[in-house]
């Protein structure tokens, strides 16, 4: 397939995922992505997964403690499925050890979501093994310090740990310039939360490669599109919020992948890779996601736009997101022939 036509399907990913159905903000944050970049975003976020060596290394990251305030257990549904699809398509592509950072309270869920999506959750050991004779597909949960202090004192030794090839980021919470969590409405919900970006800060410091997928402004990532997270997100401006900031991130990314939802951005950025190395397995399919959904419920996560323990995703309708993988899929079906 000619690079031209490999551009020309990834634009229509672009497009396609950046419909700003939730009226979040999201278009203005695509377009500046989007030339700051120079060439399609999923596309480029699919070619930096791909550079992963063969056994290589990833750690990534996902999962919102939703509701922090009333409980740290309560998580929600956007997130989880896209990083169970990337990291699906990551062992097809290139059987990496993967490390998924996430909250203690959240590993019950995510591994139901994990396991849902083919992987075994093992542990350091074993997933070593399972990537040298690539028997198994597998995912280390991992977690992570709830406080500022300890998250900065973990991130290097982590690094050092595992020496990772790649960080991946998908609907990640990052600190705003003042320090503070804030949800999309402009609400604290730093408590009970993982301090996974300093994680991430610490492999942009030591030059690793970071890939963040994020739908509104307050996401790892989004710290490479502020100024326009300022101006197009609602609470985003400074003094939005209680502390005299806005809710953007400062935590940035060399890519930044945009999403109307974040899930969409995943399945988008897996279609990619499908499509770059000629293996229809890596695409994220609508039945995938429609199990993947049921089993969020079903774990308790919710939509956190309504607040409901639901198959919806940040309010938008459970078709709706079945839907979008059946586009992607479509997309690049003609090239996987």
């Amino acid at each position: 397939m000619s690079d031209a036509t490999t551009t020309k399907l990834d634009e229509r990913l672009d497009r396609l995922v950046n419909i700003d159905i939730g009226n979040r903000g999201i278009e203005p944050l695509y377009a500046t992505a989007r030339a700051m970049t120079s060439r399609p975003l999923v596309g480029a976020a699919a070619d930096a997964l791909l550079a992963v060596p063969e056994g290589g290394t990833v750690i990534a990251t996902t999962g919102s403690v939703s509701r922090a305030w009333i409980s740290a257990a309560i998580g929600e549904n956007d997130g989880p499925s896209g990083a169970a699809a990337i990291l699906r398509a990551l062992w097809l592509a290139r059987h990496p050890l993967m490390i998924l950072v996430i909250e203690e309270a959240l590993i019950p869920p995510m591994a139901a979501v994990l396991k849902a999506a083919g992987l075994s959750v093992v542990d350091p050991e074993a997933a070593r093994k399972a990537s040298a004779d690539k028997s198994l597909a597998t995912v280390v949960l991992q977690p992570f310090p709830l406080t500022d202090d300890e998250g900065r004192a973990a991130a290097a030794p982590l690094l050092d740990r595992f020496a990772p090839d790649l960080m991946f980021s998908t609907e990640r919470v990052g600190r705003n310039e003042n320090g503070i969590y804030y949800n999309m409405r402009g609400r604290d919900y730093g408590m009970g939360r993982a301090r996974v970006d300093f994680l991430f800060d610490a492999a942009m410091a030591k030059g690793v490669p970071v890939v963040a997928v994020g739908d509104g402004g307050n996401e790892i990532g989004m710290g490479k599109v502020a100024d326009v997270v300022k101006t197009a997100v609602p609470f985003g401006a400074p003094g939005d919020c209680p502390c005299g900031g806005g809710i953007g991130a400062v935590s940035s990314a060399d890519i930044l992948v945009t999403a109307a939802v974040s899930n969409w951005g995943c399945a988008a950025i897996a279609a990619a890779m499908a499509l770059r190395i000629g293996d229809r397995r890596l695409v994220h399919s609508p039945e995938a996601e429609a199990r993947l959904l049921e089993v969020m419920t079903a774990e308790g996560l919710i939509n956190s736009a309504d607040g409901m323990i639901d198959p919806h995703v940040d309010g938008i309708a459970k078709s709706t997101h079945i839907a979008v993988a059946e586009m992607a899929r479509a997309i690049v079906a003609k090239a996987l022939v």
